[in-house]
């Protein structure tokens, strides 16, 4: 797998990843993503900042896309707990999907492992990165953790008024022991 930096060509695969991972959630009985979130402002704005990224096979098939914002992320102003470490030197991985038609083929447990090998390569000043998920999508949950980050603190209302959100983040130093596919 490796991961390559979205262009403005790439908007329609990313919103087709994207809405099938709505459809995915909902199927499962997750609320996450149901509203007007994400839209196609949100992935423009991901693509000009160059922000958004795909994971392509190795065969070269996108199977899946991923954004990776730059501090600050006032989205986390109003965190209920404490982040393991205070700095300026972070990014947040927001809007993760693989497309239905590559699940179960361990690709988001790939594609966390190429963004914290990418991160510890090209972005040797990033300390801690961060993401959060809704309470009731139990399989990110579960690839955040297993990818070593560390559950901090919760958010309320950050999409909807009722949503609540968990929120993790992993040191960078911790990369170098991250676990392998």
């Amino acid at each position: 797998m490796k991961m390559k930096k979205a262009a403005m060509a790439d908007l329609d695969t990313i919103l087709t990843i994207l809405r099938n991972g709505r459809d995915q959630l909902a199927e499962r009985g997750v609320d996450q993503w149901q509203g007007d979130y994400p839209n196609v402002e949100h992935i423009e704005e991901d693509i000009k900042h160059g922000y958004a990224y795909l994971a392509q096979s190795n065969d070269g098939q996108t199977v899946g896309t991923l954004a990776i914002v730059d501090a600050p992320d006032h989205f986390y102003d109003d965190l209920n707990g404490k982040w393991l470490m205070e700095t300026e030197n972070y990014v947040v991985v927001h809007r993760v999907a693989i497309h239905s038609d590559h699940a179960g083929k361990g690709y988001a447990s790939k594609l966390f492992i190429h963004m914290l090998d990418y991160l510890e390569e090209h972005r040797p000043e990033v300390k801690s990165i961060r993401i959060s998920t809704n309470e009731n999508n139990q399989v990110m949950q579960h690839v955040i953790t297993k990818n070593g980050f560390t559950k901090v603190g919760t958010l309320h209302g950050a999409y909807r008024p009722q949503e609540l959100s968990y929120v993790y983040e992993l040191l960078v130093p911790s990369v170098s022991g991250h676990l392998q596919a």
